[in-house]
């Protein structure tokens, strides 16, 4: 009798069985001709590669066994904790459950066919890449016909929450960008990059921004902070409570820090010298001259987050070959100085598409900030894409006021040129860690040069300077150094306030700096909460002697206070 059972069960499931056999060799078909040639439409060519014939068999095995299993629970998958689909609606709905279960076990074997490549590394990444935008946009809960939670809401706001999607949509339309967060809670200067301060210069390229003091003494040294200028300096001023430039001045510094201009059509045939002679090192001379440290050798502490660590590490390079030394220390927040490791970022260089960038604005131009800005956000596409295109427009849901999005919607430009030389001595050719193959502002740059004792940070999880790549630049800066690793991403590793006793940090109490990221590890110790104590503590030993604290910004007639920080090259959207 079972046996008959069983025969009836198999004939009831050879149907769909052969449908699922037919459509993997369709899949198969679709993924070998990628293989085949090279991709025309692509800034890139896609090489020819093949596949591992016993993991595919093995993919397949799995894939049928697992859709066979679903078919048989009559709709009443389970859809393994992913938060898309985590509502009691998908759970309630055997079709939205049955959908979502299908497109999971679908997610795991495309990705799993991308891992079965027989190719280099580069390769396999940009499929792997490429599968995985098509998969979360493919996500059935991204569409309002197969959302069961976004049905539910409409049915119980009488449809309230589709007109309050459309309306979001057409909002975001007529903004040019997608809504991460309620734009309207913050305004720069009012409740955002609120620390006191002024703009005591600036130029075509920055704003020098000058804090107000917030001890009756301050370090003889001053501290300039030169930021992304990918992004706007206001990431290190959020908040009062998750402020690195408030903790700072707190902490007893004299702080400078450089307002990048956001470009415009007048800057669009500004290169990388110019950033470094006229942007750089401008702000180091003018800050020593305010403070008096440009006399008898005086010198100033130097921090560099992200590309601007990298700007910072150049000026400083090109001051040595001029016999100059005016840092008393540089710390570098989650930066690349040699960059063979740079994660995900990698697929998307080679020669052709340097080129292609090249042809494009070489000679001038802007590459706008939007698209810079959609390039990172599609690197976590679920998270920073997918998830808000959901919630705003198929939930008809506003985003909380959240300033570290607002900061990240905040987009800035960058002038043609300086970004293709960016792109292709750095990411393509990494020629700034090699001394000596890189001449700037007339000067051959040497980071092994630059003589100051280094604070280098790196964050565990960051998607965009890679752990392993922020380590590296232990092996090319001479200086005394030392490392810290803090956990979270390439943001929120960095701020990290101490008073919100949050994520750890990683010391290796010996001071030994082996060649790599791992064989360091193996040696740290992890540490309770914010890095920013043992900064400050290690920054505090380079500052000098303490002295009173200016009663004015600026210095005499040569420096004055132009406006408020923080300023309004700041303010300029992209």
């Amino acid at each position: 009798m079972r046996q008959e059972q069983q025969a009836a069960a198999d004939a009831t499931f050879a149907p769909f069985q052969q449908a699922l056999t037919q459509g993997w060799e369709k899949a198969l078909e679709a993924f070998q001709s990628l293989g085949k040639a090279p991709q025309a439409d692509m800034p890139w060519e896609m090489p020819r590669f093949s596949f591992s014939a016993s993991r595919l068999q093995e993919l397949q095995r799995h894939y049928i066994e697992e859709a066979t299993e679903l078919w048989r629970q009559d709709m009443a998958a389970r859809t393994h904790g992913d938060r898309r689909f985590a509502a009691e609606a998908w759970g309630s709905n055997p079709v939205a459950a049955f959908s979502a279960a299908v497109y999971l076990l679908n997610t795991r074997t495309l990705l799993g066919m991308a891992e079965a490549i027989e190719g280099d590394a580069k390769t396999r990444a940009r499929l792997r890449f490429a599968v995985e935008q098509w998969v979360a946009a493919s996500s059935p809960s991204n569409y309002l016909a197969f959302n069961a939670e976004a049905q539910k809401k409409a049915l119980e706001s009488q449809g309230e929450s589709i007109a309050k999607g459309i309306q979001n949509l057409l909002k975001d339309v007529q903004q040019g960008h997608l809504s991460m967060t309620d734009e309207s809670a913050f305004e720069v200067g009012r409740n955002v990059a609120t620390t006191e301060g002024a703009v005591v210069f600036e130029n075509e390229l920055f704003q020098l921004l000058e804090y107000k003091p917030l001890t009756a003494k301050v370090y003889e040294r001053p501290l300039l902070l030169v930021p992304p200028c990918i992004n706007k300096f206001y990431i290190l001023d959020l908040q009062p409570e998750n402020s690195l430039i408030r903790y700072a001045v707190e902490q007893g510094h004299r702080t400078f820090v450089v307002s990048w201009r956001n470009p415009d059509a007048s800057m669009s045939q500004y290169t990388w010298d110019d950033y470094i002679e006229d942007a750089a090192i401008k702000a180091i001379q003018v800050t020593r001259e305010i403070t008096g440290q440009d006399k008898k050798g005086g010198q100033i502490d130097t921090l560099g987050f992200c590309v601007g660590g990298t700007i910072l590490s150049t000026a400083l390079a090109v001051l040595a070959a001029r016999g100059e030394q005016p840092a008393s220390s540089v710390t570098l927040l989650t930066t690349l100085l040699d960059f063979e490791d740079t994660g995900i970022l990698d697929i998307f260089i080679d020669e052709g598409f340097v080129r292609f960038r090249e042809m494009q604005m070489n000679a001038g131009g802007l590459l706008p900030g939007s698209e810079l800005a959609s390039t990172f956000s599609f690197l976590r596409p679920n998270d920073l894409v997918w998830n808000y295109v959901v919630g705003n427009y198929l939930k008809g849901e506003t985003p909380p006021p959240f300033d570290l999005l607002y900061w990240n919607s905040d987009a800035t430009n960058l002038p043609g040129p300086m970004y293709c030389w960016y792109l292709r001595n750095t990411y393509h050719e990494n020629k700034l860690a090699v001394p000596g193959a890189l001449t700037v502002a007339g000067e051959q740059v040497d980071l092994g040069r630059i003589e100051a004792p280094v604070y280098l940070y790196g964050s565990r999880e960051d998607h965009i300077v890679p752990i392993g790549g922020a380590y590296a630049s232990t092996q090319l800066l001479k200086g005394k150094k030392r490392f810290v690793m803090g956990a979270s991403g390439h943001i929120a590793g960095v701020i990290n306030p101490p008073a919100k006793k949050k994520r750890s940090h990683w010391i290796r109490a010996d001071g030994k700096l082996p060649k790599t990221q791992a064989e360091w590890l193996a040696g740290a110790t992890e540490h309770p909460g914010s890095w920013w104590t043992d900064w400050s503590n290690w920054l505090k030993t380079h500052a000098g002697k303490q002295i009173p604290a200016p009663k004015s910004y600026g210095k005499g007639s040569a420096y004055k206070a132009i406006e408020s920080a923080p300023g309004r090259y700041v303010k300029a959207r992209a």
